[in-house]
């Protein structure tokens, strides 16, 4: 019997960075993909003239997000409806109506509402720093659990990134990482993820890296063409980006995971 995955995530495009891999695998492999994200990111940046005549950046996120998800196999995509809070320490952390802003249970409670309509087996949120300190990343993971509690779903996992790995890689092949405008420098990874002695769960999701490069580049307005992600040569891409980390919530397995839904029974 198939499971349900439900994929948390703050702004349109994390989803394809963080779990693009994961959510087009389990969709491939006749699993229900279900993406939640907390805001439309409407804080985040576009070059002028990007956007139609009339249009807000939060309309357009809210396309591209579908048709990231329709690239991955998604079944179902839903907004809790919050703002975006910006970066760390801005004054748009606290207005009112962005995520960071609500109350965790209420969040919870909206989250929680389409876990139990979808019986949801397995839950991803981000880690308990959301991975970089962003303010709504760190949001997801404290309304993600509480949801997950609220929902009583089987399983929480806690998207994240290897850091020694994404270091290792990074020392090995610098000419082919260092690419686009954004390329990052391996000092970012310092606090950037977790150790790898953190990480429970290594997804290998390599034969899917053209599915999570399509989501990427369906978020046009924040992943250019000129961007790392989409100039890194494929096979430095399929090498970077083909698994994803996760941290499984509660008792560590006895051995390592190579899925999230591994000793599951469907709901």
């Amino acid at each position: 019997m198939p499971f349900t995955l439900v994929t948390f995530h703050a702004h349109p495009d994390d989803e394809a960075i963080a779990t693009g891999g994961l959510m087009a695998r389990a969709s491939a492999e006749g699993n229900r993909v279900v993406l939640v994200v907390a805001t439309r990111g409407e804080l985040g940046e576009v070059d002028d003239g990007f956007l139609d005549p009339g249009e807000t950046l939060a309309e357009r996120r809210a396309v591209e997000t579908q048709r990231a998800a329709d690239a991955l196999g998604v079944a179902r995509v839903e907004f809790l409806g919050y703002t975006d809070s910006g970066m760390d320490g801005e004054p748009t952390n606290h207005v009112e109506g962005t995520f960071w802003s609500a109350d965790v249970d209420e969040a919870a409670g909206r989250l929680a509402a389409i876990l139990t309509e979808e019986d949801a087996d397995v839950l991803t949120v981000y880690d308990d720093h959301g991975g970089y300190g962003h303010p709504d990343h760190v949001q997801v993971h404290k309304v993600g659990l509480r949801a997950a509690e609220l929902a009583a779903t089987p399983r929480v996992y806690e998207s994240t990134m290897n850091r020694d790995h994404i270091q290792r890689l990074m020392a090995a092949r610098p000419d082919d990482l260092a690419v686009g405008d954004d390329a990052p420098d391996p000092s970012d990874f310092d606090e950037m993820g977790s150790p790898e002695s953190e990480i429970t769960t290594t997804v290998d999701v390599r034969e899917f890296t053209d599915a999570k490069r399509a989501a990427m580049r369906a978020h046009a307005s924040q992943i250019p063409e000129s961007s790392f992600f989409l100039t890194m040569p494929d096979e430095a891409f399929r090498e970077a980006f083909g698994w994803e980390w996760f941290i499984r919530r509660g008792e560590r397995p006895a051995a390592p995971e190579t899925s999230v839904f591994e000793g599951l029974r469907p709901a």
